[in-house]
């Protein structure tokens, strides 16, 4: 039997994470994953945005994340196959496994990670007792479920399920390659739907390293022949979609494999039990068109580890009410609540056509087309200023 302080039962990115920074603060620690490298996996290719970044940050691993990944520095805004603004972009793309493994690069040495699975877990107030496919046997303060949408763990510890947005929406990832010409004309893009009848938000245009890659939101049933036929004939029917679309790409071709990814939204119940904490996909889920899961992500396991887990070591035994105070904590139950929220409010947004959704489409093309006006409008200014004596003359 090995004895630690802390389990984790999962590799991805919540429980690398997690993984990381206990070790990095001299916390016992042992990662369980099938996986002794990350395998190739459709999930998060793009960080982004100011409060996400910050949120990396505070893990203490986003300097080794950034420099693994590409930062495309503008990202032009369109819709109906106008450019409505070119704002700066603090988006970084990075495919999902090198974004997990660059992660567990960072796990100091002292974090032992065990290539198995989880089979079995029978938690009490004091120790958890983790049974491996392997037949080794741990023996934890606390085990921290990091395995995302695998429920089987879950299950047997008489955590329910509930799903409460079938197939909310469906991911597709494809490369995208300019033809006729070297680049596409943009460092990124966010292209806006044209037309609500095509149930399409948005699809977004991103580098990592030399490729651009697209990720194409979509709000249809799995089984809907569309995907089918997006397989098939990806270039034209991305353009049956998107008419306009070529007004700004030119024309384009589609590389590589096809990946398509329906997701559920769900909640757990149950969940509150000694020596147990859920983080990330194996907590609650969100839908990906929000770009939230990584704020998610973050937020649960830099909460866990840097609150938490200091203060429940602290005192003897793990018992409910320690649990407890992680899935009360304001922090985490403000991010959850907003990712939960622009999950409806986006689709909805998206598709839904009655009126007030409808004017709030228009606010936003509004919104980004005043925002795109009055920057170039600043650039403008900027260019025409007379300069000064000294610029004029820098030898003086």
């Amino acid at each position: 039997m090995k004895y630690t302080d802390i389990a984790i039962i999962g590799g991805g990115l919540a429980g690398s994470t997690a993984a990381a920074m206990l070790g990095r603060a001299g916390v016992a620690a042992i990662l369980v994953d099938p996986h002794a490298v990350y395998p190739p996996d459709f999930r998060i290719e793009k960080l982004g945005g100011a409060e996400q970044i910050t949120r990396l940050v505070k893990t203490g691993l986003g300097d080794a994340v950034l420099r693994r990944a590409t930062h495309d520095g503008v990202n032009w805004i369109a819709r109906y196959g106008m450019l409505l603004d070119k704002p700066p972009s603090l988006q970084f793309g990075i495919m999902y496994d090198d974004l997990v493994n660059t992660i567990r690069a960072e796990i100091p040495g002292e974090v032992e990670t065990i290539v198995a699975k989880a089979v079995a877990i029978a938690p009490s107030a004091e120790r958890q007792r983790i049974t491996l496919s392997s037949g080794e046997i741990i023996s934890a303060r606390l085990a921290v479920v990091a395995n995302g949408l695998n429920v089987g763990l879950r299950h047997a510890l008489g955590i329910a399920r509930k799903i409460v947005s079938p197939c909310h929406s469906v991911s597709i990832g494809f490369d995208l390659v300019p033809v006729g010409r070297a680049a596409f004309p943009f460092p990124a893009m966010t292209y806006f739907a044209e037309r609500t009848k095509q149930r399409i938000p948005y699809i977004t245009l991103f580098p990592i390293g030399k490729r651009m890659r697209a990720n194409l939101f979509v709000y249809r049933e799995a089984d809907d022949p569309w995907f089918r036929e997006f397989r098939r004939a990806p270039v034209e029917t991305l353009d049956a979609a998107l008419p306009r679309l070529k007004r700004l790409t030119g024309e384009f071709g589609v590389a590589g494999e096809i990946k398509i990814r329906p997701a559920d939204l769900y909640v757990n119940a149950g969940y509150r039990q000694p020596g147990i904490v859920l983080v990330g996909d194996a907590f609650r889920t969100t839908c990906p068109v929000t770009g939230t899961g990584s704020d998610k992500v973050l937020t649960d396991v830099e909460r866990l580890c840097n609150v938490h887990i200091p203060t429940w070591l602290a005192t003897e035994g793990m018992d409910e009410a320690k649990i407890a105070s992680f899935y009360d904590d304001p922090v985490k139950q403000a991010c959850d609540s907003w990712s939960d929220a622009k999950a409806y409010d986006f689709r909805k947004v998206s598709i839904d056509k009655g009126f007030i959704w409808r004017v709030q489409r228009w606010a936003r093309f509004g919104k980004w087309f005043g925002r795109g006006l009055l920057r170039r409008l600043g650039d403008a200014r900027l260019l025409t200023r007379p300069r000064s004596r000294h610029h004029a003359h820098p030898a003086e």
